[in-house]
């Protein structure tokens, strides 16, 4: 994978929307109380973190831009406390206090590292007239040298108003490009803006009839409504199936990377800071999805709402590059890697298929294949050769990703492309001992059985997983499930 970092350092990236507090109460359940049945929190730690707006001018402050964050806070003390708190991280705010609603705070209570409760602080409404008036003259003053606009939507209330076509038109004025995390149902207020963000839930509840389960449908429904909103593309989120970068005339599936999940708090603010910013700094469409989604995958290990820093992005990006740069091999350096294995005394074991949308029937089959042997070579359907088989429509995942994804997983030794309809020249190359398939294979259906069984290896069939494929997979991205 080549370097695709851009310079966002100082680029200046206006953030404008619902400003939260974020309270977290962390410490470890021992016992019930004598109360009432529930859990008692022994409180080891108490701590305070901006969250919704602020969370996304948080991250772009991580990844060195120059972010201004405009909004509203309540003249309580919660409100104050929050803006003692971006002072503390030199953050350039102009945060509105107002008496006609309270500052919205969400407290966690964390016991053993998973979260018993969240409670909710909040009066949703739109701001008052002079206060929309003081955000307006506010963006106005803040709008020269902006490279990017990013409005975060919570549905708290600032945006209730016409203040998002408002801020819009400026910078179509100014031709700022501007990216917007939507919410609620009433996307017509976001028209004409740059790009949108929403996740597969709240672009699916747009529409009064269900999915379909059409593999796509996603694409469709997110091009009906850059054609309604007239926006340039939209970047679906899809939880820990990854993202989709969608335009007029392409899109780009991007898998999640494999990451142990401790939080998704604020995951979708850190999608927002870092495409936006990679954006304004002159990375393609298809470059600033990519990173955003690494920088997704560090956020998601983090407990509570936490921004990810370029050091932090620049790392998890190096450590995917490096793994795939050890793993993944052209056909002439396999073999010559698959021989010294060999050499070494070790059992080599082949899979092979398309993996176009890695599940855990995927995970199943080559974990069952690693212990068949002491090195796994796993080869995949090139771009063309998913086409020729699946159709038009297929691969949903480029052979690219596909590669780089596979190459991290920890099982797997080896990753191989090919472009023929079948994997038997590559195995005739390879010679694996052990040749591993899933169960919905017979022994005489495996292609390179013979080949394999003549050299005194074997052929070995691995259950499948119930119920789950990647036309499965597909269905339950649209449905929501």
């Amino acid at each position: 994978m080549q370097n695709i970092f851009p310079q966002m350092s100082g680029l200046k990236v206006i953030v404008a929307g619902d400003i939260m507090l974020d309270v977290y109460y962390r410490g470890n359940v021992e016992r019930i109380s004598p109360e009432a049945p529930v859990p008692v929190l022994r409180v080891e730690k108490k701590f305070i973190r901006p969250g919704g707006a602020a969370n996304v001018a948080l991250n772009l402050l991580g990844l060195t831009c120059r972010p201004v964050l405009l909004g509203m806070r309540g003249g309580d003390s919660a409100g104050k406390a929050l803006a003692h708190r971006l002072d503390t991280h030199h953050l350039e705010s102009v945060l509105i206090p107002t008496d006609a609603q309270p500052t919205t705070t969400k407290t966690r209570l964390i016991g053993q590292g998973q979260q018993l409760i969240r409670m909710d602080e909040e009066k949703p409404a739109p701001p008052e007239a002079k206060t929309l008036t003081r955000l307006i003259d506010a963006f106005k003053q803040a709008l020269p040298d902006t490279r990017a606009v990013i409005l975060s939507d919570y549905n708290k209330g600032i945006f209730f108003t016409g203040l998002a076509p408002t801020l819009i038109g400026l910078c179509r004025k100014n031709n700022i490009p501007v990216f917007v995390d939507p919410k609620g149902t009433d996307w017509a207020r976001y028209r004409s803006s740059t790009c949108m963000t929403p996740n597969l839930n709240e672009l699916n509840r747009l529409y009064p009839e269900p999915p379909d389960h059409s593999p796509r449908q996603l694409i469709t429904r997110a091009r009906q409504l850059i054609d309604r909103l007239d926006l340039a593309q939209m970047l679906v989120t899809l939880g820990d199936q990854g993202l989709s970068l969608i335009d007029r005339s392409s899109h780009t599936h991007i898998p999640a990377r494999s990451r142990e999940i401790w939080d998704v708090s604020g995951a979708g603010d850190t999608v927002i800071a870092t495409l936006a910013a990679a954006s304004a700094a002159g990375a393609s469409g298809t470059d600033a999805a990519h990173l955003a989604n690494v920088a997704a995958g560090v956020a998601v290990e983090k407990l509570g709402t936490h921004p990810v820093s370029l050091a932090e992005l620049k790392y998890a990006f190096r450590e995917e590059e490096t793994l795939a740069a050890e793993k993944f091999f052209a056909a002439a350096d396999a073999i010559e890697r698959v021989n010294q294995w060999r050499a070494d005394g070790r059992k080599i074991v082949f899979t092979n298929g398309c993996f176009d949308i890695l599940h855990v029937g995927h995970i199943k089959l080559l974990q069952a294949a690693a212990k068949q042997g002491d090195r796994l070579v796993v080869a995949l359907n090139s771009d063309a050769s998913v086409k020729r088989l699946k159709g038009p429509g297929r691969p949903v995942i480029s052979e690219q990703e596909r590669a780089v994804v596979m190459a991290n997983i920890g099982c797997v030794d080896m990753v191989v492309l090919f472009d023929e309809d079948t994997p038997l020249e590559i195995i005739r190359q390879l010679r694996p001992d052990i040749l591993v398939k899933g169960g919905d294979y017979t022994p005489e259906t495996v292609v390179g059985r013979e080949e394999v069984e003549s050299r005194g290896g074997q052929v070995v069939l691995v259950p499948l997983v119930a119920g789950k494929s990647t036309s499965q997979v597909i269905d339950d991205l649209q449905s929501g499930k």
